[in-house]
């Protein structure tokens, strides 16, 4: 098989020739430099440079064609597969229509979706009222519509705040409002094939993702799947209409015990989940979502640990550029939840982007316990044990919001 990979997420997280077989396949890699570097030297493989500032389309579809034979063409990127849609057009492939793509991409079609499924989501509007308040007074979010990693995700106490907020910004159309739901925030990854879930796992969030844009910690951990989380991920496939692949669901868990859809990807979590979800289940999401795109056998596991896993990540795009002064307890290192810690190395400079990448985090934690709530507890008091501040110029310490 003729195999185009359009390459942006790190080769480290993916490892696509557990995937797919190099030597029997013919693939071709396409992206920037800086991500084709990352390619191991010995795999057999064909690369594509494009340039810097290429648009990622107009890049490809320039220096492929129709006439090259490919058979498949492989986007895992969340930036990546809306466009993937275009290439494979241009190429005479098939695959799914932008509108399909578009129902896991933009957050307002995706609730769109939702209606009368039956699935409770937040209240939404898409473009207010130039006069008038929203159907709600309290807690409001406003984020892109296309965003990832709360970036750009700004919470507002009122929703005339809100309002008032967003009515100033430059592009309110890549915008939309929602309520704000009290709860905590539960992360579900699994993998789709012929529309039913062979993998499926669910964690909870320590701390919130939008708060690790604003300088806290943020970490998840594995918790016992239940029938609730199950049919939800089930309900949300069917609505959205998503068939294939892996998919990262995130859901308010209320107070009454309530699950609250909030959003869905379809693409393998990131940060410490593809790792936590090797380790405790023995399957490699990554690989394993190739297999199945592709239409190959799906790749051999390993034995499932017996224990809980879970990750904490520190941020420093925060912080002053430069490098960062970090403070652990002591004997984290040997602590027995403790699987792998990584620390940044003293004067390697900080990343000015919202990063969960254990290589560019100032500390990285992957831990696990045989007891879902023991793990949730050490990783929530490391959050508050550790310290990460500017070594150039130190602010206030980070403390967590938990």
């Amino acid at each position: 098989m003729k195999i185009l990979v359009i390459h942006q997420v790190p080769y480290r997280k993916i490892s696509y020739h557990r995937g797919v077989d190099h030597d029997e396949h013919e693939v071709t890699y396409i992206g920037r430099p800086a991500s084709l570097r990352q390619i191991p030297a010995d795999l057999r493989c064909s690369l594509v440079p494009l340039d810097e500032d290429d648009d990622l389309v107009a890049g490809v579809t320039a220096r492929v064609r129709p006439s090259d034979g490919y058979e498949k063409v492989l986007s895992l990127s969340e930036f990546g597969i809306l466009e993937a849609v275009r290439i494979r057009r241009h190429l005479g492939l098939p695959g799914p229509s932008e509108s399909r793509i578009e129902l896991v991409r933009d957050k307002v079609r995706m609730k769109e979706a939702l209606a009368g499924s039956g699935i409770r989501h937040p209240r939404f509007v898409s473009a207010p009222p130039p006069c008038g308040p929203l159907p709600w007074s309290g807690k409001t979010v406003l984020k892109p519509r296309n965003g990832a990693s709360s970036d750009g995700v700004m919470v507002l106490e009122t929703a005339r705040e809100a309002l008032s907020v967003y009515r100033k910004l430059a592009d309110p159309g890549n915008y939309q409002i929602e309520e704000h739901i009290e709860g905590d925030i539960l992360h579900i990854d699994g993998l789709l094939q012929d529309g039913v879930f062979v993998e499926l796992a669910a964690s909870r969030y320590v701390n919130k993702p939008v708060e690790f844009a604003d300088g806290l910690p943020l970490g998840s951990h594995q918790i016992p799947l239940t029938g609730a989380h199950r049919e939800l991920a089930r309900e949300v496939s069917i609505a959205l209409g998503i068939e294939e692949g892996c998919v990262h669901l995130e859901a308010f868990h209320t107070a009454d015990d309530e699950l609250v859809f909030l959003e869905v990807a379809n693409r393998v979590g990131g940060a410490g989940v593809v790792t936590a979800h090797e380790r405790g289940t023995g399957v490699h999401l990554p690989s394993h979502e190739i297999a199945v795109r592709l239409g190959l056998e799906r790749p051999p596991t390993s034995a499932p640990s017996g224990r809980y896993h879970g990750w904490l990540a520190f941020p420093g795009h925060h912080l002053p550029a430069g490098t960062a002064e970090v403070t652990l307890p002591p004997g984290l290192a040997g602590h027995p939840c403790v699987d792998r810690l990584y620390v940044l190395p003293p004067g390697r400079p900080l990343t000015a982007h919202i990063t969960y990448q254990e290589w560019e985090c100032p500390v990285f934690i992957e831990a696990s316990h045989t007891d879902a709530a023991e793990l949730g507890r050490f990783l929530r008091e490391c959050a508050d044990a550790i310290t990460v501040v500017s070594a150039t110029r130190k602010p206030a310490l980070l403390r967590s919001a938990a």
